[in-house]
């Protein structure tokens, strides 16, 4: 299974169980994504993503991408995309 770092997690809201990615590549909703770092390491899919509260089915290098996350994430945890 080969993965890309597509970007890292840049805050974390924890009781709601959501992270913020700063994106350097894209990201649509249906990618799977590995999250990776000290204490956490998990892969997902990505069911739905918001911009700025708003929702989005893409968002490219340079967005900042709220997804809710099925594990605990913590900020500087490197996202990957992977490619099937």
């Amino acid at each position: 299974m080969e993965e890309k770092q597509i970007g890292s997690i840049s805050h974390c809201f924890s009781k709601i169980s959501v992270g913020i990615i700063e994106l350097t590549d894209t990201l649509k909703v249906g990618d799977t994504i590995h999250i990776k770092g000290c204490s956490d390491d998990f892969t997902q899919l990505v069911d739905s993503m918001q911009i700025e509260h708003a929702s989005v089915t893409e968002a490219k290098a340079g967005d900042s991408v709220g997804i809710k996350v099925t594990g605990k994430v913590h900020e500087n945890d490197i996202v990957y995309r992977v490619i099937a």
